[in-house]
């Protein structure tokens, strides 16, 4: 990058006028030593520039999205507006499957035509035959790419970190899965075990009743999946090709339809692939890097001063005595974007909140500050409303409560 450099005098002629040799020389010299001084606190702040890794490494890094029949038009529409930026966006689509009726065991739709409530995505598990039918495999193996980074799209932390691609080189791992400490809150998350020699993705669907309570302990399993992964797109290719093929675990998923009928759709999830790889394992990560957005609960949380955005990534607030996130459960009232909304004058400031349970007719109103453990809950018939500037700190608030400032 080039440098700043002195203005110089040549080529300038001096007026008829001519000064003292010491009010030049003054000039000169203050002069100088002002250009200098501009020049190096310039050089200094452009020093200070973080350039974005793709700029700093000359590399073009297409941000892929896999889409369902359900999410791709609205795909389209969005990434229009980012046509005329520096970044390539592709998509593609997974399968679609039909649901199964649970009485019958037939599928419920009749035709290829029946309405798209009685088909489902089946499970992040499809991207390897989506990437593979779309096309879009052979296209990155033949534009030079060797890794792809898959992470769940509410997963806000999800990046790709360096060190980590770094150590998938370097250990020639084919498959590299993020694992983060476990918590109370994360109970029912898979994790990877050691089965017959292998390396295996165990879900809680697929745990027996019995064993439930010890798959639940963080004392037994320590880690879970945080379904964040970097994969050898040859390896990819290799094992499409071969008779196996990618053979994954069936998760059974009971839901009911619209129309009351129970149905049965068959999933796989894409962490259940690491048994096919080479030199599979997993990695400890931070727990920084998951931050799922599933609900209203967690968008008060990324939303609020707890966070803040740095160059696309939300970062935790440096003044947040703990790393841990506070627990936030926000009731029925809160469930849809709408209600969220009208319910809230303004975001909590939360920095220093350990736990949040807000149940029954509630509003905040704006600038609330939540300290320590609140609870807040309205019983039926009940409303809380809560003023602006309100400060609650290790406080219960139940009943019916209105408090009007004067």
């Amino acid at each position: 990058m080039a440098t700043l450099s002195a203005p110089t005098a040549q080529g300038i002629k001096s007026s008829q006028r001519q000064r003292g040799h010491s009010a030049m020389d003054f000039k000169s010299a203050t002069t100088g030593v002002a250009a200098k001084s501009m020049r190096n606190e310039l050089n200094k702040m452009v020093a200070e520039v973080k350039e974005p890794n793709h700029k700093r490494y000359k590399v073009n890094v297409p941000f892929i999205l896999m889409n369902s029949f359900n999410t791709d038009e609205d795909t389209q529409r969005i990434i229009q507006k980012y046509a005329n930026h520096n970044i390539q966006i592709l998509t593609f689509n997974q399968s679609r499957h039909p649901r199964i009726n649970k009485d019958s065991l037939l599928p419920v739709p009749r035709s290829a035509t029946s309405d798209k409530s009685q088909w489902y995505p089946p499970g992040h598990g499809d991207i390897f035959d989506a990437l593979s039918n779309s096309g879009l495999l052979d296209k990155l193996i033949a534009a030079g790419k060797e890794y792809i980074f898959v992470s769940n799209v509410d997963n806000l932390g999800a990046d790709v970190d360096l060190r980590i691609l770094d150590h998938l080189v370097s250990s020639q791992t084919e498959f590299l899965m993020e694992l983060t400490d476990k918590t109370k809150a994360d109970v029912k998350g898979g994790t990877i075990i050691d089965y017959n020699g292998t390396v295996r993705l165990l879900e809680i669907a697929q745990v027996p009743k019995e064993h439930v309570e010890d798959f639940k302990s963080i004392r037994k399993f320590k880690y879970f999946n945080t379904n964040s992964v970097y994969i050898s797109l040859p390896a990819i290719k290799r094992i499409m090709e071969s008779e196996e093929g990618f053979e994954l675990d069936i998760i059974v998923n009971n839901k009911t339809a619209d129309d009351g009928t129970n149905v049965i759709q068959l999933e796989t999830a894409v962490g259940a692939a690491i048994k096919h790889f080479n030199n599979a394992h997993g990695v400890n990560v931070p727990r920084s890097r998951f931050l799922p957005v599933k609900s209203t609960s967690d968008l008060l949380l990324i939303t609020s001063d707890l966070y803040s955005l740095e160059h696309g990534k939300l970062v935790m607030n440096p003044n947040r005595l703990f790393n841990q996130t506070p627990v936030v459960k926000l009731g029925d009232t809160f469930k849809k974007i709408g209600q969220f909304q009208k319910r809230f004058g303004s975001i909590p400031n939360i920095l220093e909140l350990d736990h949040l349970t807000v149940s029954g007719d509630v509003s905040f109103g704006k600038n609330i500050t939540l300290r320590g453990t609140v609870i807040i809950v309205a019983n039926e018939g009940n409303k809380i409303d809560l003023p602006d500037g309100s400060i609650l700190e290790n406080k219960l608030v139940s009943g019916n409560v209105s408090i009007i400032d004067h």
